[in-house]
C-alpha cells in the first residue's frame, strides 16, 4: 500500500477525554531531528492523511522555533501541545514571572497567540523540575500545588490556552498528580509498549477515572523496539539482564511467526488499546510517517496476538534493576550511573 497515492485516509477521531478536542488516533511528535524542509514535508503529509495533533516543548531543542516557521504553511487543522520545561534560563519552576516569560517565549517561537494544550513537563521528577511547594507529602493529591497551577488557570481564563496537561515518565509517582483533578490531558511515555507496560497498572486507570485525555509516547522505546537487535541480544551484553534477553528472543520469535517487523508490531499494539486516545509518533520524514500510517491502517491486533504479547510481557513485568530507559543497543554505554 502506497499511502501517498491515496486521497482519503481511514483515520479515526476520538474525544480527548473531558476536552472538546476530537483527536486523531495518531499524533506527531515535535522533537525535530531532520532538516526543517524534510520535517515540513512529513508534517504536511501527516495532516493530509488525517493527523491533527503535534506535541512539542522547549526541551526538544529548536522544536518550537522550527514549528513556528512551518505551521503557517501547513494546510489543514492541527492542534498544538507544548509544555513548561527548561526555558527561560535559569528556569525557576516556582517563580510566577519566570513561568510567564516561558509562556511569552513559547508563543513567540511558535508564532501563535493561543495554544490548545499546555502541559507541565516531568511533574513527577522534582530533581528535574521542582514544581510543587509541599514536597514533604507528595503521596496526597492536595500536596500538588505550585504557582504553575495558578498561571495555567489564568491562561485558561484569558483564552490563551484551552486545556492543561502533564507530560510524565514515571509509572507510580505521577498518579497523585493525576488524582488532583486539575489537569485535562496526560502524555505518558516509556511505560506502555510491547515489553514495558507499567502505565497500565495505575497511570491509565487513574487518568480514565478523571476522564483525562490520554496520549502515549515512546512506543518504540527510543529505538529499542524500532528494529531487531538479534546479534546483540544473543551476545547478552552486561547491561542486558538474562530475563530481558529471553523476553526479547521470544518477541523476535513471535515477529517471525507473524511475518511482522518489530516496529510494526509495537505500533499496532499501541493502537490496539482503546484507552489510548492518541499515539504520539516520532516521524521526521515522509517515509517514517507513511510507515506509521500503514501500521495504523492495518487495524488493532487480533486477540490471540495480544494474548501472546501479554505472555511475553509477563516474563519481565517490572524493569530490572539498573535497566536504562534508553536500551543502549546503538549508543555508547560506559556503565551504571553513580549512586551517591
Amino acid at each position: 500500500m502506497i499511502l501517498s497515492e491515496r486521497v482519503e485516509t481511514s483515520m479515526e477521531y476520538v474525544k480527548l477525554g473531558r476536552t472538546d478536542i476530537h483527536v486523531s488516533r495518531m499524533a506527531m511528535g515535535g522533537d525535530v531531528r531532520t532538516p526543517r524542509e524534510e520535517f515540513a514535508a512529513a508534517l504536511q503529509f501527516a495532516v493530509d492523511h488525517g493527523v491533527n495533533l503535534i506535541d512539542t516543548a522547549p526541551a526538544y531543542g529548536s522544536s518550537e522555533e522550527v514549528l513556528g516557521t512551518i505551521l503557517p504553511g501547513i494546510k489543514g487543522k492541527l492542534y498544538v501541545s507544548t509544555k513548561f520545561s527548561n526555558d527561560p534560563q535559569p528556569f525557576l519552576p516556582q517563580d510566577r514571572d519566570c513561568l510567564l516569560r516561558a509562556v511569552e517565549n513559547s508563543l513567540n517561537r511558535l508564532k501563535r497567540d493561543t495554544i490548545d494544550i499546555w502541559m507541565v513537563h516531568e511533574p513527577d521528577r522534582p530533581f528535574q523540575y521542582d514544581w510543587w511547594e509541599r514536597p514533604q507529602d507528595l503521596n496526597r493529591p492536595e500536596a500538588y500545588y505550585g504557582p504553575v497551577m495558578d498561571v495555567l488557570s489564568d491562561l485558561k481564563r484569558q483564552g490563551i490556552i484551552q486545556y492543561t496537561g502533564i507530560g510524565g515518565t514515571t509509572a507510580y509517582e505521577i498518579v497523585p498528580i493525576i488524582e488532583s483533578g486539575f489537569f485535562d490531558v496526560i502524555l505518558t511515555a516509556f511505560n506502555y509498549s510491547l515489553l514495558w507496560q507499567e502505565a497500565a497498572i495505575e497511570v491509565i486507570p487513574a487518568a480514565k477515572k478523571q476522564n483525562m485525555g490520554i496520549l502515549l509516547g515512546s512506543v518504540l522505546q527510543q529505538g529499542a523496539l524500532a528494529r531487531r537487535y538479534d546479534e546483540q541480544v544473543k551476545a547478552k551484553p552486561a547491561w542486558l539482564s538474562r530475563p530481558r534477553q529471553q523476553q526479547y528472543l521470544k518477541l523476535y520469535e513471535l515477529c517471525d511467526e507473524l511475518h511482522m517487523d518489530v516496529a510494526d508490531l509495537a505500533m499496532r499494539f499501541a493502537f490496539s488499546n482503546p484507552d489510548i486516545h492518541a499515539v504520539v509518533t516520532g516521524a521526521g520524514t515522509v517515509k517514517n510517517v507513511e510507515r506509521n500510517l500503514a501500521s495504523y491502517e492495518k487495524g488493532p491486533l487480533p486477540e490471540d496476538v495480544l494474548k501472546r504479547i501479554d505472555e511475553i510481557y509477563q516474563m519481565v513485568p517490572f524493569r530490572p534493576f539498573e535497566e536504562s530507559f534508553f536500551m543502549p543497543f546503538t549508543r555508547p554505554y560506559k556503565g551504571p550511573r553513580m549512586v551517591h
